[in-house]
C-alpha cells in the first residue's frame, strides 16, 4: 500500500484535471455514500465519511474536527487521512493525506458548480473568509473562470485578509481586502463563502442580477452564511442533495422559514452534469450552489492522486 503525503499531493494535481475528474463522476452511476459522526468532547467531533463506486474504488475518510485549533497555533481546525481501496478485489491501494484531500476536493466541487452556473463573463470574484480553505477556493474558481481577474476578500481579522491578500498577489492575481461586506457583495459575479458563521454574512438582497452565490463553510443546522433572501432570489442548487439535506443550515433554514420549498432546491451535480436539470438560463438569474460535500468527493479526488502520482 502506497502512503501519499501532502507535498506529493500538491506536486501532482492541479484543479482542472481534478474539477474534469469530478465532472465525469457525475456522468456514471451514483456513488454510494455513508457518514457518521461522533462527539470527541470539548466541542470536537469526530467523523467518518465512506464511499463506494462500486467496481471501481472503495474510500473512507477519518476525519477530525477541533473548531479551537486556529486559536491555539498551527494545527488546522479539520484534519484527516483516507484509506483507497481496490473495487475489484479489496486491497488496500494507498493512505492519503485527507486534510491535504479535502482543501483540494472542497475548492473543486466549488469550481464544478460555478462551471455549470456562474456567468462565463464573471469578472468579480468576493472570497468571504479568510481561512485554510480560502485561497484554494480562489485558485479553483479562477481555473473554471479565468474571466474573474479581481479578487476582493473580506474576513472578520484583518491580519488574516491581509495575508491571504498577499498569497493571491504574489501568485498574480489582482487581490485586495475589503472592509465594508455588503458593498463588496453588491460589487461581486461570483460570492464564494467559507466560515463558521452561525449568523447570515451574505445578504440576498444585495446580490447583483447575474451573480453566483457559492456557500461551502456552513456544515450543520446551527451555521448559516447567506439570508433567506439570498435562497428566495435564487436558482438553488446543491452538489448532492443526500449531503445538502442532512441538515446543513443554508438548505435547512430556508426551507423552515418557509422562504423556499423543499422542490426549489432544483438539482444537483448528477443532475447539472446529466443534463436532467437546466441551471442557468439567462445573464441575469441569481444561482446558488451549497456545497455540503459527500465521501464520493473524496474518493474521487484520491483516485485523481493515485493516477497523478502514479
Amino acid at each position: 500500500m502506497r502512503v501519499i503525503e501532502r507535498e506529493a499531493i500538491r506536486a501532482a494535481l492541479d484543479f482542472p484535471s481534478l474539477v474534469d475528474a469530478i465532472e465525469a463522476a457525475h456522468r456514471r452511476p451514483k456513488i454510494e455514500i455513508a457518514e457518521r459522526m461522533m462527539d470527541a468532547g470539548g466541542g470536537a467531533q469526530y467523523f467518518v465519511r465512506h464511499a463506494v463506486d462500486a467496481g471501481r474504488y472503495l474510500c473512507s475518510k477519518l476525519i477530525t474536527i477541533f473548531p479551537d485549533n486556529p486559536g491555539r497555533g498551527p494545527l488546522p481546525a479539520v484534519q484527516a487521512s483516507c484509506v483507497l481501496f481496490d473495487g475489484t478485489d479489496g486491497r488496500p491501494l494507498a493512505l492519503i493525506d485527507g486534510t491535504e484531500v479535502t482543501y483540494w476536493r472542497t475548492a473543486a466541487d466549488s469550481a464544478l458548480g460555478s462551471r455549470l452556473l456562474s456567468r462565463p463573463d464573471a469578472a468579480t470574484l468576493l472570497v468571504v473568509g479568510a481561512g485554510a480553505m480560502s485561497g484554494g477556493l480562489a485558485r479553483a474558481h479562477r481555473s473554471v473562470r479565468p474571466s474573474l481577474t479581481r479578487v476582493l476578500v473580506w474576513n472578520r481579522g484583518a491580519a488574516r485578509a491581509d495575508a491571504l491578500v498577499a498569497e493571491l498577489r504574489a501568485e498574480g492575481m489582482a487581490a485586495e481586502r475589503v472592509d465594508d461586506l455588503d458593498a463588496a457583495v453588491a460589487r461581486a459575479d461570483v460570492v464564494t463563502a467559507c466560515t463558521r458563521s452561525d449568523a447570515p454574512l451574505v445578504k440576498g438582497a444585495l446580490l447583483r442580477p447575474g451573480a453566483h452565490l457559492d456557500l461551502v463553510g456552513g456544515y450543520t443546522p446551527e451555521t448559516r452564511e447567506a439570508d433567506d433572501a439570498a435562497a428566495r432570489r435564487s436558482r438553488v442548487f446543491v452538489d448532492r442533495r443526500e449531503s445538502a439535506f442532512a441538515g446543513v443550515g443554508d438548505i435547512a433554514g430556508p426551507i423552515a422559514s418557509g422562504a423556499i420549498a423543499a422542490g426549489d432546491v432544483l438539482g444537483d451535480l448528477y443532475d447539472l452534469v446529466g443534463g436532467a436539470v437546466p441551471g442557468r438560463r439567462s445573464p441575469e438569474e441569481i444561482t446558488f450552489y451549497k456545497n455540503a460535500g459527500g465521501g464520493h468527493f473524496d474518493l474521487i479526488a484520491c483516485e485523481t492522486v493515485l493516477r497523478l502520482t502514479a
